[in-house]
């Protein structure tokens, strides 16, 4: 009769395996707090920094052309480091990153707030390249997906609570400010913009400490290390024909699907702010709403565990996703200054404050909804098939993530050169492409059959 009870070594595989699992999350939590800060940002330095629209979206494209520029870099580090130490070395790289906003806010120089969100985005494309395949190889493959999952779940959370926090910090009284300089003169005006670029210095030290804490802590704990250098040997006749990953339709198809979608998904979490004070919402209340997109995203992500692949396949999801972000974002343009009155209570006071809110911002935020479960859709359809050429075609991918550095850029071009919600138009071309690889692109597996 078999034994109920765990032997002492099993006891401790397991034991080890939760720990391990745990820091990964710790990881993705990370992944979501750091990369959500930035629709707090944008406004924030916009102020600060004195910046027009299409400036202040240079900070979605400091930090996400980093993945462009370091995915390949990054695996290079994690060669020569292995999975363990090349997660240290991206928790210091973003420590680093983190202090540079401490001079960038004493001189208040934008090129310095930039510089420290591109040394931030280079750790987390570090972290991020160690990260997803060490989640994956860690425990059994048949209970990949529901660790993915969990790790999704702890980095949307995160994006949550992050711009919650730093909202409260820094955008604090943000419209008195505003309101206040345009009446100062140039010392009185240089001196309060000083005072606000110089709350950001505390969170950032905060965070930097919590950041080599955790690379410390990486670099001294029993997560154990992992080879992956034998899969190409088994995977060596597969696609022998092949001699380069631009062979593969599914992957660069899914490589243009990931720039578009990570744009999108940046468009929809960093410009709401701003788009809301652009819609008559004070920053006072329109500086949580990158949560509220976020929050879309969670539910997103939790419908998405529940039905895939059970209920519904991951391509077919892609669609759905696709066709109401096309719903979602024409909406969103069509009602622009269409209005419903909210009530505000204000606890602890006599004041009832009633404020029109912005039924395209509603839609704006429902974007998270349809954007939350397209990176676990496009991931495994983009490298299907691909054998030998996984491990490059995994680089191609991140490096796709700079989506999210050009298409909010060009979003605020377009609101400078046009107006906040008309520049939406920008997410319509996007979902449409999206539409199109989930129901055939990527099913092509030869250039051929495109033309």
């Amino acid at each position: 009769m078999k034994s109920d009870i765990l032997s002492p070594s099993a006891n401790s595989a397991k034991f080890n395996y939760v720990i391990s699992l745990t820091i990964i999350g710790i990881f993705f939590f990370i992944f979501g707090f750091v990369t959500w800060l930035n629709g707090v940002l944008i406004p924030y330095l916009r102020i600060a920094c004195e910046l027009n629209n299409f400036e202040s979206y240079f900070v979605a494209f400091a930090f996400y052309i980093s993945y462009f520029v370091m995915a390949i870099p990054s695996a290079w580090v994690l060669k020569i480091t292995g999975f363990k130490r090349g997660m240290a070395v991206g928790l210091f790289v973003m420590a680093a990153g983190a202090l540079i906003f401490i001079p960038a806010a004493m001189t208040r120089t934008y090129a310095l707030f930039l510089t420290g969100l591109f040394v931030l985005g280079t750790g987390l494309a570090i972290l991020q390249t160690a990260s997803n395949p060490y989640i994956t190889i860690l425990g059994p493959k048949e209970s990949a997906a529901r660790r993915i999952s969990i790790m999704g779940i702890c980095n949307k959370v995160a994006g949550v609570i992050s711009p919650l926090i730093l909202g409260i910090i820094v955008l604090k009284d943000a419209d008195i400010v505003v309101d206040k300089i345009k009446t100062m003169d140039l010392v009185q005006k240089t001196l309060m913009l000083d005072g606000l670029a110089s709350r950001v210095i505390f969170p950032y030290i905060i965070m930097a400490v919590i950041l080599v804490g955790l690379g410390l802590m990486v670099r001294f704990t029993n997560l154990p290390e992992i080879d992956t250098d034998h899969e190409d040997e088994q995977l060596i006749a597969a696609n022998a024909g092949k001699n380069h990953v631009f062979q593969f339709p599914q992957l660069v198809l899914g490589v243009i699907t990931i720039f578009l979608y990570v744009g999108v998904e940046v468009v929809a979490g960093d410009t709401i702010i701003s788009y809301g004070k652009a819609q008559g919402i004070p920053l006072s209340l329109s500086k949580v709403f990158t949560s509220y997109t976020l929050t879309a995203m969670v539910i997103g992500y939790i419908i998405g565990i529940i039905t895939i692949p059970r209920y519904i396949k991951q391509e077919k999801a892609l669609g759905i996703s696709a066709v109401l972000g096309l719903l979602f974002g024409i909406i969103a343009i069509f009602t622009a200054g269409m209005h419903f009155q909210h009530e505000f209570h204000i606890p602890l006071a006599t004041l009832n404050l009633t404020l029109p809110f912005d039924i395209s911002v509603f839609f704006i935020a429902l974007l998270g909804l349809a954007n939350a479960i397209m990176w676990p859709a496009i991931w495994p359809l983009a490298i299907d098939g691909l054998g030998r050429f996984t491990k490059m075609g995994s680089s191609l991918l991140i490096m796709g993530i700079a989506g999210g550095a050009l298409l909010p850029l060009l979003y605020g071009r377009l609101v400078d050169v046009w107006n906040p919600h008309l520049a939406y138009w920008i997410v319509i071309p996007c979902y449409l492409f999206i539409l199109y690889y989930a129901v055939s692109g990527h099913k092509i597996r030869s250039w051929k059959k495109v033309n």
